[in-house]
């Protein structure tokens, strides 16, 4: 967790692309916990939201065999989804409804934060040699941001088969037919897609989304942009479907989504609309109320950062 975050207005249609665009955007390095390093795609200075996607955490695969592997404690978030999704490894999620949950590869971990919940993520004791995966955050609606907090855990997928070496996981949402089960607030989706060498193929899109693809493994070929693990691309929208290539067995996720018209704050683990509402979930936290407590996590959790001198505010809605 970052020790000195700082404040993002995101949101709105302003920066929102109207036509088909290739638009690659760089990771930012951040320390996750106290041993895994991340590469953090959104939000960035190129980019604060892909739908109601705002946060993209990309990591590994790191070599964790001999190492305690991912280590966060306990931790509070409001007004948010978090999405666990693995291609190597494991993550033990616990959170303070009391769920304890082991995550594996292509399993989908979804927990609705809503009004304040806590959680603590950690690669179990006895861990496979590689973790590899990706972290990443659903705003909710201001209708939903008060929901009660939740945890889904969804071992069993749809899958998708396209012609010329395309496989696809549906992660969130749906994609050429197949809906996942996962809880949706806002019209989005994300899959998980691997293509075999050798594929030349087209994915059907919707053109009212916009989209963006992150590459997990290989050298995919996004509409004839070619991505090397850890990019970003973002497209736009306008698109009614997605040239693919690949020369090298590859994996992405592809992330989309309506855009986001309201305008938020993120500050920490805090999706709001206000300084207050920050400032608020800073010192329940700090006070320990609201967010419960991870009782089956042994240690101390995190601190909550001081918040920065300035009031954080989001700006109107654009249209």
């Amino acid at each position: 967790m970052d020790l000195r975050p700082a404040p993002t207005v995101c949101g709105g249609r302003a920066d929102v692309t109207a036509q088909p665009v290739r638009d690659l955007l760089a990771a930012k390095p951040v320390m996750l916990g106290e041993s895994t390093e991340v590469r953090r795609l959104l939000p960035s200075m190129g980019r604060r939201m892909v739908g109601a996607w705002c946060f993209v955490d990309h990591y590994g695969p790191d070599d964790i065999e001999r190492e305690p592997g991912m280590q966060v404690p306990p931790h509070p978030h409001i007004g948010l989804q978090t999405v666990s999704w693995l291609h190597d490894g494991e993550v033990l999620h616990r959170d303070s409804l009391g769920s304890e949950q082991v995550l594996r590869p292509r399993e989908l971990g979804l927990m609705t934060s809503g009004r304040a919940i806590a959680h603590a993520e950690q690669s179990p004791r006895e861990h496979a040699k590689l973790l590899h995966g990706a972290q990443l955050w659903v705003a909710l609606p201001d209708a939903h941001r008060h929901t009660a907090p939740s945890w889904e855990h969804h071992a069993e997928l749809p899958q998708v088969s396209g012609g010329g070496g395309l496989s696809a996981t549906v992660i969130l949402g749906d994609l050429d037919g197949a809906r996942s089960p996962g809880t949706t607030f806002t019209p989005l989706m994300g899959a998980d897609i691997t293509l075999a060498a050798g594929t030349d193929t087209r994915l059907p899109l919707q053109p009212d989304f916009e989209y963006a693809a992150l590459t997990m493994s290989g050298e995919a070929e996004v509409d004839g942009v070619r991505l090397a693990p850890g990019s970003l691309l973002y497209l736009g929208c306008g698109r009614r479907e997605l040239p693919l290539r690949a020369t090298v067995d590859s994996a992405f996720m592809l992330l989309g989504g309506e855009p986001f018209e309201e305008r938020i704050v993120m500050w920490w683990n805090f999706v709001g609309r206000t300084h207050e509402d920050i400032a608020q979930a800073r010192e329940d936290w700090a006070s320990g109320t609201r967010f419960g407590e991870v009782s089956s996590y042994e240690g101390a959790p995190l601190p909550a950062p001081e918040l920065p001198p300035v009031p954080l505010k989001a700006r109107g809605r654009t249209r």
